[in-house]
């Protein structure tokens, strides 16, 4: 994408798609990655050009070989019989967006701030809804593995609309366990942290 940017230059985000073979919704994450990173700028109304920032090869490098399990937080986990109203509580007490529901250390599903406000928009009894009544479910689950860099988070993160990605391992019955997680929050820290 870099170098079909390079060779036309200012190009539009429709023009790199249809170079590809792809839809311009496809690329907007890799295109936002590469903007993030400062080796691209758009402009409205114009397009995409090489950025002029030194050392965009070095930020692109230092983040790929960022991998999500150095800067990983630790999963909040319920149950699939907590309730919907412990699971908002939950939410609010661990100050996060994410909840990972957990049965036998085996990852069973993933509740959002979205899933739980839709429930409690429904009028109904919060304390007598389980979790595992909203939860997405596998195989529906965006997951990213250890060795995944920060830079494929961000992808998953941002194509799937989501705040945050479990970090999974196989574990020896062929269930999954997510031993961490990455957020927004967490590849944010990175991007300042390289940016100072």
């Amino acid at each position: 994408m870099v170098e079909i940017i390079e060779k036309h230059q200012p190009i539009t985000g429709e023009s790199i798609a249809e170079k590809i073979g792809l839809t311009r919704a496809t690329l907007r994450p890799d295109l936002a990655v590469l903007s993030m990173c400062g080796l691209i700028d758009a402009k409205p109304k114009v397009g995409y050009y090489i950025s002029n920032k030194k050392n965009n090869k070095d930020i692109i490098e230092k983040l790929s070989a960022i991998k999500v399990s150095e800067i990983k937080s630790l999963p909040i986990n319920v149950s699939e019989n907590t309730s919907v109203y412990d699971a908002i509580v939950t939410l609010f007490l661990e100050n996060v967006g994410t909840l990972f529901v957990v049965e036998d250390d085996a990852l069973k599903g993933v509740i959002s701030r979205k899933d739980l406000l839709k429930s409690a928009m429904g009028g109904k009894d919060l304390t007598s809804i389980p979790v595992g009544v909203i939860m997405t479910r596998m195989p529906k689950i965006v997951y990213c593995t250890e060795d995944d860099s920060i830079i494929d988070a961000a992808e998953k993160i941002i194509e799937n609309e989501v705040d945050c990605v479990p970090i999974i391992t196989n574990m020896p019955n062929g269930k999954i366990k997510a031993f961490g997680r990455i957020s927004k929050t967490n590849i944010t820290k990175v991007l300042l942290e390289i940016s100072k």
